[in-house]
């Protein structure tokens, strides 16, 4: 099943609204996108997956956050929290509670001649996904990136969520190429980044590690949510700068995603990694409870 509505964006400042009325459906199949909208022409846009589970959209109000300060980044209009809400809540309700599901938030810039166009899709996903349990193999990959590029070249949109995807993509296909499922990027100096749709953590004993989202990486909602709980049951956390080294040496390593939720890493280079299965299955428990 596939829920499609095109919304009218309102500013952040109007209050009393009609939201539903804002919201028009459109199926699957049917254009709805110029194709001189700059997000077609150009991937000059923003976006947000949040993945469903038990009916419920999994902490909505972080990824409307970090919606809000890519758009900033991108100098497009910020979204109305209150409509986005609004239009998370209609495609949760069309969706089988009994499955899981994705949803995702568009904002592009547009044509020349319209304001900025948006639209969220909600589909439903595959019950299990294997890589849960069997994990990935991941090649570390230069992302071409000083570590401090996000204050040396703002314009390169470091720490947004854009739709300019091709050069992840362009890495994915890169790893299957030398055998690996997945990559972890670096930068220049050699310190590890995050994964081409994913944040990383390594676990050190009992401290859970994550490279900082001052350096250019996202901010991770799922990451928040699990050092949320880490730190309720028994671990220390820390968020700094993280040598490509440690992630091999690690007791544990993982990728995390709202839609995959925890991945564990089983190899770094070809060089297999201890695996924490125990923690990594409670880990994925304490995401699909959340609502």
């Amino acid at each position: 099943m596939t829920v499609v509505f095109l919304i009218t964006p309102q500013d952040r400042a109007d209050a009393g609204l009609d939201f539903d009325a804002l919201l028009t459906p459109v199926h699957s199949d049917a254009a709805a996108l110029s194709v001189f909208d700059a997000g077609a022409a150009r991937g000059d846009g923003v976006f947000e997956t949040i993945g469903v589970n038990a009916g419920s959209a999994r902490k909505p109000g972080p990824h409307l956050a970090r919606l809000a300060a890519s758009a900033r980044i991108m100098d497009l209009p910020e979204p109305h929290t209150e409509q986005w809400m609004h239009a998370i809540k209609r495609v949760v309700g069309l969706m089988d509670p009994h499955r899981g599901g994705v949803i995702r938030l568009v904002i592009t810039r547009g044509t020349p001649q319209s304001s900025p166009t948006c639209w969220i899709t909600g589909q439903e996903s595959p019950a299990d996904v294997r890589e849960r349990e069997d994990g990935v193999s991941v090649v570390l990959l230069d992302r071409g990136w000083p570590i401090d590029i996000a204050e040396r070249a703002p314009w390169m949109l470091a720490g947004a969520k854009t739709l300019s995807y091709a050069p992840n993509m362009a890495a994915l296909r890169e790893a299957n190429r030398r055998g690996a499922d997945d990559v972890v990027f670096t930068s220049l100096e050699g310190y590890a980044l995050e994964g081409p749709t994913s944040s990383l953590i390594i676990r050190i004993g009992r401290r859970l590690v994550t490279p900082t989202s001052g350096d250019g990486n996202l901010p991770g909602t799922t990451q928040q949510e699990l050092f949320d709980w880490a730190e309720h049951n028994g671990f220390s956390t820390q968020s700094r700068r993280v040598r490509a080294d440690e992630v091999r040496q690690a007791d544990a390593a993982w990728l995390v995603s709202s839609v995959r939720l925890v991945v564990p890493i089983t190899a770094v280079d070809g060089h297999l990694m201890q695996r924490d299965a125990a923690l990594s299955a409670r880990m994925n428990d304490h995401l699909l409870t959340l609502g």
